[in-house]
């Protein structure tokens, strides 16, 4: 989740984002976010049982 949160000063420089240039500034990584998301619930799935 750090490692998300810690891609919204970084410029995009592939993907869709790319197309945007410095306006993808100040956003977050959709990737990241979701990667963060799925390793969230499998720490918590593993926690639990």
């Amino acid at each position: 989740e750090e490692g998300a949160r810690a891609t919204e000063p970084m410029q995009a420089r592939k993907g869709r984002a790319s197309y945007l240039g410095e306006r993808s500034v100040g956003h977050l990584d959709p990737g990241a976010v979701s990667t963060a998301l799925v390793f969230r619930a499998l720490a918590e799935a593993a926690a639990e049982g």
